[in-house]
This record gives C-alpha cells, sequence and structure tokens, in this order.
C-alpha cells in the first residue's frame, strides 16, 4: 500500500486508502473511479455505471498513441509490465500476424502443420503462497485457429470406476480404448464419463504450461515446443 502511495504522492495527489469488500463502497468519497481490477472489470464498470458513476477501465486508457506513444488498441493499460522508473512495456499487439506467418513458414519449410501461441502469465493459483499468477487480461493475446475450443476428453478414472469396473488388465484396456477410439466430433459436456476433465480453454492450458516451462527468471527461453499434446491413449497403438 505504501508503494501506490509514493507513487500518487510523487505524482503531486493526495492518496487516500480505502478497504472494502464491494466496489460501490468508493461512491461514498467520490463518483468519479477508475477501475484497475482485471478478470471482473466488466461487472465491476456496470455496477457502479449502474449507480450513477463516471467510470473508465484500465482496458480504456492509452487504447491509442498519445504524442506518439506505444497503445493497445484492445486492453489499454492492462498487462502493462514495469520496464524502468519511468516508462512501462504495454501488452502485446499486432501478435495475430506474427502466429500466422511462423505457422506458414514451417509448413514451407519442414511439411509440417504446427499450431503456434503467443503467451504471457500462466492462469492457476500457487497452492503453498496462495498468489493467482493471472495478471495479464488473457494467457494468449494470439494463436493458430487449431487452439481454439476445450479439449473434448473422456474421463479414464469414469470408465474403470463405472462403465468397465467388472473388467481388469489387458480386458479392461482394450475397453477404454475402444470407448475413446468411439469418439466423434460431438461435445462431451453433459456426458457423465467426460465429468471432472475441467473445461478450460486450449490456449489458456497450453500457455499455463508453457509459462511454467519457461519460467518468468533469468532462463531466457525464447521458445518452447510441445509434442504429443493433443494425443491421447490409444495414440500409437
Amino acid at each position: 500500500m505504501e508503494f501506490y502511495r509514493e507513487l500518487i504522492e510523487e505524482a503531486g495527489a493526495e492518496a487516500e486508502i480505502i478497504f472494502a469488500n464491494s466496489a460501490d463502497a468508493i461512491l461514498d468519497y467520490t463518483d468519479k473511479v477508475i477501475n484497475c481490477d482485471i478478470h471482473t472489470r466488466f461487472r465491476t464498470r456496470k455496477a457502479l455505471k449502474d449507480k450513477g458513476a463516471t467510470v473508465y477501465g484500465m482496458d480504456e486508457i492509452l487504447t491509442a498513441p498519445v504524442n506518439g506513444s506505444g497503445y493497445n488498441d484492445k486492453y489499454g493499460l492492462l498487462g502493462t509490465n514495469k520496464a524502468t522508473e519511468d516508462t512501462v512495456k504495454l501488452f502485446p499487439r499486432d501478435g495475430q500476424p506474427l502466429v500466422d506467418a511462423i505457422q506458414s513458414k514451417m509448413k514451407d519449410k519442414t511439411g509440417r502443420h504446427v499450431e503456434v501461441m503467443i503467451y504471457g502469465d500462466g492462469a492457476f493459483k500457487d497452492p503453498v503462497g496462495k498468489i493467482w499468477e493471472l495478471a495479464d487480461p488473457v494467457v494468449s493475446p494470439a494463436y493458430t485457429s487449431g487452439l481454439e475450443g476445450t479439449p473434448n476428453e473422456l474421463k479414464l478414472k469414469y470408465l474403470a470406476d463405472n462403465d468397465y469396473s467388472n473388467l481388469k488388465g489387458d480386458e479392461l484396456k482394450d475397453a477404454i480404448s475402444k470407448a475413446i477410439e468411439a469418439k466423434t466430433g460431438e461435445s462431451l459436456v453433459g456426458n457423465m464419463a467426460s465429468e471432472g476433465t475441467t473445461p478450460r480453454q486450449l490456449t489458456d492450458l497450453i500457455g499455463s504450461l508453457c509459462d511454467l516451462t519457461s519460467g518468468s527468471g533469468d532462463k531466457g527461453t525464447p521458445v518452447v515446443y510441445i509434442q504429443g499434446y493433443f494425443d491421447n491413449y490409444t495414440t500409437g497403438k
């Protein structure tokens, strides 16, 4: 809190820090608000505006260049990192042409179709420190089309404990393999055999894997190459 107070006061303004469990508590002090939350920003902004406040979000500031500055037309100041004492780095933009170009170049040079994504923070909570990792507005600001959607998987534990509880050994393996091979492209949402397979976006899952692999320290990992992510229990049999 002292760090934020110092920033405000160094800019020539007064600072009063108020703790509350509800965003609209700020309306007892002012009706002009900048809401700085990330993943709940739309809800917060609507709640304050519905009560008559003038509200701007971080994603509405610096969405266009100011005197030749950088900008992010979609996320504004969200996802910004401190670079030096008087400069910041904004969240990446114009990434789609880059990932599409990398995919195309890999196809031309190797004949292989690869999916490509730009990632920042992963999306997970540290179980010891209780810290939410995702401080960016999204895990991946740009990715190729093959990474759209969520996994469509069967839960092996469910099949083994329920549908094939009377089988063991090779018979159980064969039965589970046949169930997987029988999957169609239709969504398994609502099917009990898929319950518990966590319907997260593929980009969130893969981006979290990449973030954990590359780290945020001195590893200097420029690229994370993943093989076999879309394989399943029957692959190679």
